[in-house]
C-alpha cells in the first residue's frame, strides 16, 4: 500500500512538473488572455458583432455555435443544399466542394471525434460509415438550432477588406444565389471551407503521361469500384484515400499496384486488446512520455510500436524516415491484400509509355487501364486575396494555424486547417471558441513580431517531427492544451488529482477525449465528467452484441503499476538469493 502511495505521489509530481514545463514554454509568448503594449499592430478594441462564416461543415457548425455562445450574430454561407461539408456524400464530384467515395469510414473513433458536449448515441459503431457521421452532424445542427443561421445554395465569390479596414476591421462579402449577387458588410470572417477541395494533380512530374492511352484522374473523382472490374489499375500515392481505393478495387480488378515515393506506416483501427487505436494511443501520459524521453529512446519505441502489427520492410511499405511522426495510413486490410497478391507496392513512377508505367527500380506495370492520382490537395481560397493567407514566399503563414499574423486587425480566422493525429471536430470546436474570444476582446493576440517568431518556431518543430510538408501538422494534445490555456479551458491535472482522483486518473491515463476541453472554464459542460467516466461503456456497447462474460475495459494505470513493480519484485528475488 505504501509503495502504491509513493508511486501515486511520483506520478502527481510528474504531472506538476510537466504542467510547469508547459507554463515555462508558454512564457516565450506574452499572456494571450491579456492586452499588450509595445510593438503591436492590432488595436484590439474593434467592436465585432456580425460574423460571416464560410462553409457549413463541422468547422462551420462549430463556429456558428461558438458565435452564439458569445452573443455574436453569425451568418453562414454554404454553397450546397445541406450541412456536413466533406461528409455530405454526392455520387459525382462537384466544383468547389470536397468529395468522398461511397465506402468511406472514419479513422477516428466516435468517442474521440464528437462535439465535446454532444456524445454519439451508445449504439453507434466506433468507426462510422460516412452516412452515419453525416446523420450525427445533421442531428447536432438541428438540436443546437443552427440551421436558421445558414444560407444554403449560396456561393461566396469575394471577401475584401473595407476601405476603412484599419479603423473598423470590417470585410465586404459578396455572395451569389440564383444568379443574383449581394454585398454585405461584416465585422469579422471565419473561413471554414476545408482543405479537401482543390486536388493536387502533378501531371508535369510524370514524363510521358501526355501520351498515355489509358484513363487517369484524381482520387476525388472516384466514387465506387464497379467500372474497374477486370481492369489493371495503378494508384499513385500511399495515403489513406489511395490505400482505401486500392483495397476496394482489389476485389474486382485484375491487378492493382500502389506507387509510393517515400512509404508509410500502416496502422489498424483495432489496437491493443481490440480497443480503438486512438483511445489507447492518444493519452496525456503517452504524450508526456513521448516528450519527456530522450529522442533516440522515443524514436526507437515509436518505430517498434509501428512495426508490431507486421514488418513493413517485408511488404515494401517501410517509410524512408520511419522516425517522423507523419500521419500513418489507417487500413485494416492492406497487408492481407498484399499477402493475397491482389495489391502490390512499387516505388515512384519514372515515366509513362502509351500503355505502361516504368518505375524507379526499372520494373514495369504493363497494359494499364486506369491511373488514379491519390496525391492530396492544395490550399486555395479563390474568394480571398492570396497574400492574406500566404504572406511569405507563397507559404501558408498563420498564428496557431488560425490567424494571419500580418493583419492590421484580427478579424479574420481560418478554422479546421491544422492537421494532427487527433480528430477534426474537437479541434475545430476549440479553435472557434478561442477565435470568438479574440473577436469579442476577451482574449488578445501578441504583437506581430511575437506571432511571426512563434510561427517560425512551430514550423521548425514541424520539420523536425513531421518532415517537409505543405500541411499544417502538429501534435494533437500539445496543440489542444495550448488553445485551451488561452481561454481557461485546459484541464488542470494537479488540481484534479487533489479534488477528484477518479476523474484525474481517467483524464491523465485514459483517452484524451473531447469532453476534457469542456470540463472547466468558459463553455464548461456539466455533463463532461460523466461523459469521461462512461466513455469506455459507450465504446464497448456496440461490439458486445453477444454478451458472454463481464465487459473488459483497459486499466492503463494498473498496467503502469505492474510495469513499475516488476523491477522491485526482481530486486527482491535477487536479494533473497544473495
Amino acid at each position: 500500500m505504501k509503495l502504491t502511495c509513493r508511486i501515486l505521489g511520483l506520478l502527481f509530481q510528474l504531472c506538476v512538473e510537466s504542467e510547469t514545463q508547459i507554463c515555462r514554454k508558454s512564457k516565450a509568448l506574452p499572456d494571450i488572455g491579456k492586452s499588450y503594449g509595445g510593438n503591436k499592430m492590432h488595436l484590439q478594441m474593434t467592436m465585432v458583432k456580425k460574423v460571416a462564416i464560410i462553409g457549413a461543415g463541422v468547422s462551420g457548425l462549430a463556429s456558428i455555435r461558438c458565435c452564439l455562445e458569445e452573443g455574436l450574430e453569425p451568418i453562414c454561407f454554404e454553397r450546397s443544399n445541406d450541412v456536413g461539408g466533406l461528409w455530405q456524400f454526392s455520387d459525382h464530384a462537384e466544383e468547389g466542394r470536397a468529395s468522398i467515395y461511397q465506402s468511406v469510414f472514419t479513422n477516428s473513433s466516435k468517442e474521440m471525434m464528437c462535439f465535446p458536449d454532444f456524445p454519439y448515441p451508445d449504439d453507434y459503431p466506433n468507426y462510422m460509415h460516412q452516412s452515419k457521421l453525416q446523420e450525427y452532424i445533421k442531428t447536432f445542427a438541428q438540436k443546437k438550432n443552427l440551421l436558421r443561421y445558414i444560407k444554403f445554395e449560396t456561393l461566396v465569390s469575394s471577401i475584401k477588406k473595407c476601405p476603412n479596414f484599419l479603423v473598423t476591421g470590417q470585410w465586404e462579402v459578396i455572395s451569389e444565389k440564383d444568379g443574383k449577387q449581394e454585398s454585405t458588410i461584416f465585422d469579422a470572417v471565419m473561413i471554414c471551407s476545408g482543405h479537401h477541395v482543390y486536388p493536387n494533380l502533378p501531371t508535369d512530374s510524370f514524363p510521358g503521361l501526355d501520351r498515355f492511352q489509358g484513363h487517369y484522374f484524381h482520387s476525388r473523382d472516384y466514387k465506387g469500384p464497379e467500372v474497374f472490374k477486370g481492369k489493371r489499375v495503378l494508384v499513385i500515392g500511399l495515403g489513406n484515400s489511395g490505400c482505401d481505393i486500392a483495397v476496394e478495387l482489389s476485389r474486382l480488378a485484375t491487378q492493382v499496384i500502389i506507387s509510393t515515393r517515400s512509404g508509410s506506416w500502416v496502422m489498424s483501427r483495432v489496437w491493443d486488446d481490440g480497443y480503438p487505436w486512438d483511445m489507447v494511443y492518444v493519452t496525456r501520459f503517452a504524450s508526456f512520455l513521448r516528450n519527456a524521453l530522450p529522442s533516440f529512446v522515443s524514436d526507437w519505441l515509436y518505430v517498434k510500436k509501428m512495426n508490431t502489427w507486421f514488418k513493413h520492410e517485408n511488404y515494401g511499405l517501410m517509410p524512408l524516415n520511419g522516425t517522423l511522426r507523419k500521419e500513418p495510413v489507417f487500413n485494416d486490410e492492406l497487408p492481407s491484400r498484399i499477402l493475397c497478391g491482389t495489391v502490390s507496392i512499387k516505388p515512384s513512377v519514372k515515366e509513362f509509355t502509351e500503355t505502361s508505367a516504368v518505375f524507379e527500380d526499372g520494373t514495369m506495370f504493363e497494359a494499364i487501364d486506369f491511373v488514379i492520382f491519390a496525391t492530396g490537395y492544395g490550399y486555395a481560397y479563390p474568394f480571398l486575396d492570396d497574400s492574406i493567407i500566404k504572406s511569405r514566399n507563397n507559404e501558408v503563414i498563420l498564428f496557431k494555424g488560425i490567424f494571419p499574423p500580418l493583419m492590421e486587425k484580427p478579424t479574420l480566422a481560418v478554422i479546421g486547417l491544422v492537421q494532427s493525429l487527433g480528430a477534426a471536430i474537437p479541434t475545430a470546436d476549440l479553435q472557434a471558441r478561442w477565435v470568438v474570444k479574440v473577436f469579442t476582446n476577451s482574449c488578445s493576440l501578441p504583437t506581430t513580431d511575437e506571432m511571426m517568431d512563434d510561427t517560425d518556431e512551430k514550423m521548425r518543430k514541424k520539420l523536425k517531427w513531421f518532415g517537409q510538408s505543405q500541411t499544417l501538422q502538429t501534435d494533437y494534445i500539445t496543440y489542444m492544451d495550448e488553445l485551451g490555456s488561452f481561454i481557461g479551458a485546459k484541464p488542470n491535472i494537479p488540481w484534479l488529482f487533489l479534488t477528484d482522483p477518479q476523474l484525474a486518473l481517467e483524464v491523465y491515463f485514459g483517452p484524451c477525449s473531447p469532453y476534457q476541453f469542456r470540463l472547466m472554464g468558459p463553455g464548461k459542460w456539466n455533463g463532461a465528467r460523466k461523459a469521461i467516466l462512461t466513455q469506455w461503456d459507450r465504446t464497448i456497447k456496440p461490439t458486445r452484441t453477444r454478451a458472454v462474460t463481464e465487459a473488459k475495459r483497459p486499466q492503463p494505470f494498473y498496467n503502469l503499476l505492474k510495469i513499475l513493480l516488476f523491477p522491485v519484485l526482481l530486486l527482491a528475488v535477487l536479494l533473497t538469493f544473495y
